[in-house]
């Protein structure tokens, strides 16, 4: 064989070789384009899959809001209380505590929205004679409704209610008694004792008074010192019913004649809300 046909011969073989890399690389091209279009369309079933749950899940959790609204309460009737110091007339001072209706103290208070006192002390100092000691004390909380505890006006029946018992409980008060009080806000109790101390007998009146969402506790005692007589209990508990009506009075007037000034948002839960204060206690 010639030197020239061997040489085509090895180019024939080379192309040939050629022709068959071409068409395993082609056939590959073809399997792999084949697959691409099966690759989306799965990734894409699985997409829409995956975004259909969602929007069922999202769905059925807005159901689930609506089907459970967040809780409310009744607003309170009352959002104000007066100037404690304010609640009786000068009339009505001089009457109870005729030597000292000047002598108003305020108590401490953290919220005057929520509570206030004021208190007056009376001594008439006769001499030989003796001495009338009069004092006069008036506290006033008010309760917001809040959606964890309840109405304001029912929190208000409970306070008045336990009010009344430590009043009753006051230890020792000697010859209780007590009484409904009417035509004094929406319900008042009155309670009367003595209380034996070294500078004489005294006698201690306590009316309990709630009006709307406000309970008012009155406190109003005498004593006849150093030889003086004891002031007659009947007599104290008259000016203390005046008084205790008085204040009542002023409780709706500092919310509007009508009393239907609603606190304003009462579901938000207030941040000092008062839920308690100090038992009445006589003066000494």
């Amino acid at each position: 064989m010639s030197e020239g046909t061997m040489q085509r011969r090895a180019q024939r073989d080379d192309q040939a070789d050629q022709r068959a890399e071409r068409a395993k690389r082609l056939n590959r091209v073809l399997v792999c384009a084949a697959a691409v279009p099966a690759m989306l369309i799965a990734a894409g079933c699985s997409s829409d899959s995956g975004s259909s749950d969602d929007a069922k899940k999202a769905s059925e959790s807005a159901s689930s809001a609506s089907a459970s609204p967040s809780p409310t309460v009744q607003a309170a009737a009352y959002s104000e209380l007066p100037e404690p110091c304010a609640v009786l007339s000068k009339k009505t001072l001089d009457e109870l505590v005729p030597k000292g209706s000047k002598s108003g103290k305020e108590g401490n208070s953290d919220d005057v929205s929520t509570r206030g006192s004021c208190s007056w002390d009376s001594l008439d100092n006769n001499g030989v004679d003796g001495s009338q000691f009069r004092w006069l004390n008036v506290s006033l909380l008010r309760f917001e409704s809040d959606v964890t505890r309840g109405e304001g006006d029912k929190l208000a029946q409970e306070y008045f209610a336990k009010q009344v018992k430590d009043v009753q409980a006051t230890e020792g008060a000697k010859g209780t008694k007590t009484e409904s009080v009417s035509g004094t806000g929406d319900q008042a109790t009155a309670v009367r004792y003595d209380l034996k101390k070294k500078e004489g007998t005294f006698k201690q009146q306590t009316i309990v008074a709630r009006v709307e969402n406000v309970v008012l506790t009155l406190d109003y005692n005498g004593a006849g010192l150093a030889g003086d007589e004891t002031p007659d209990a009947d007599d104290l508990m008259k000016a203390a019913k005046k008084a205790a009506e008085e204040a009542v009075a002023a409780v709706t007037k500092a919310n509007g004649e009508s009393g239907s000034a609603a606190t304003p948002d009462a579901s938000k839960s207030p941040s000092k809300s008062a839920t308690s204060s100090k038992s009445p206690s006589s003066k000494s």
